[in-house]
């Protein structure tokens, strides 16, 4: 295969992936219309139409998916190859790509990333903040960061975050002309306020659990969102009832801004884990990564 054939099929994966000839460009550095060419002219190479193109969308055709199927792996192949040489030099050195939500952005991976990137910096660490389950190998991903009951069983977990637990808050104005709810099936009565997690494909039910039972109550008010903090700030302001990370509300609770409310059906549950495919080849520089993040056992 020539160098520039190559190119071309890299080129193709990268439009495929982004769904898009302007963001692909821009993650190639090159020109939309040289993109368009390359594809073109790959797309006469092989004789076949490769992606479908409308006034509004991107996407492959049957045989670019199939191209893709193989195409995806073998060049993930090849990258990890590259990066596993990093062993060859002085200093541990890689390019890592992380999925991960929000919430753990920000109490696990970036606290713990920030000293560590200041000790290695020929590593590099692109964190990308979405809330979907994302496919990490599709994505080309090289880990994700999930609740560790998320994780699927064929990837390697590594646990990076203590126990975490999903509490019932909400300001005291809410309870000042209703009783607080004394078991789940009663938030119904409370205006609480929805969280919209696009792997739902809806609104996420609060989950409970008490004595071995299990409940998931569907909740209604006046406002919704998609982010974690705008359901914080509306629960501060007395918007309704909000189902959270203890950890986010803990200073609320503790100055008075906050009441939790159904605490004995709120039991923990697996925190943060790393994962990654099973078949990935741990380099030097991703098993440092692996080691910083990893959840040390209680007094060490």
């Amino acid at each position: 295969m020539r160098r520039e054939e190559l190119g071309d099929l890299l080129a193709f994966l990268t439009v495929a992936e982004e769904r898009s000839f302007t963001k692909a460009a821009a993650r190639l550095g090159t020109s939309q219309s040289s993109l368009s060419l390359i594809i073109r002219r790959l797309e006469e190479r092989l004789g076949v139409r490769l992606l479908t193109r409308t006034t509004r969308s991107l996407s492959p055709t049957i045989a670019g998916e199939q191209l893709l199927a193989t195409l995806g792996p073998a060049l993930g192949n090849i990258e990890a190859q590259l990066s596993a040489l990093s062993e060859f030099r002085d200093k541990p050195a890689g390019s890592f790509r992380i999925t991960a939500g929000q919430h753990a952005i920000d109490t696990i991976l970036w606290p713990k990333l920030s000293a560590f990137l200041r000790h290695y910096p020929d590593i590099k660490i692109e964190l990308v903040a979405e809330s979907a389950l994302t496919d990490i190998v599709a994505e080309r991903f090289d880990a994700g960061v999930r609740l560790g009951d998320q994780v699927e069983r064929d990837m390697i977990a590594v646990r990076i975050g203590p126990e975490a637990r999903m509490i019932v808050v909400g300001s005291p104005v809410c309870f000042e002309n209703r009783r607080p709810p004394a078991v789940p099936p009663e938030l119904t009565e409370h205006p609480c306020i929805n969280l919209r997690l696009p792997t739902y494909g809806g609104f996420y039910a609060w989950e409970f659990a008490k004595n071995g039972q299990e409940l998931r109550v569907r909740v209604d008010g006046q406002l919704a969102f998609n982010g974690v903090p705008q359901v914080l700030a509306a629960a501060l302001d007395g918007y309704g009832l909000a189902y959270l990370h203890e950890d986010v509300t803990r200073q609320h609770i503790a100055e008075g801004r906050l009441v939790q409310v159904l605490d004995d059906w709120c039991p923990p549950f697996p925190g943060y884990h790393l994962y990654y495919p099973s078949r990935r080849h741990q380099s030097p520089a991703f098993t440092l990564l692996i080691n910083e993040l990893r959840c040390q056992p209680s007094g060490v």
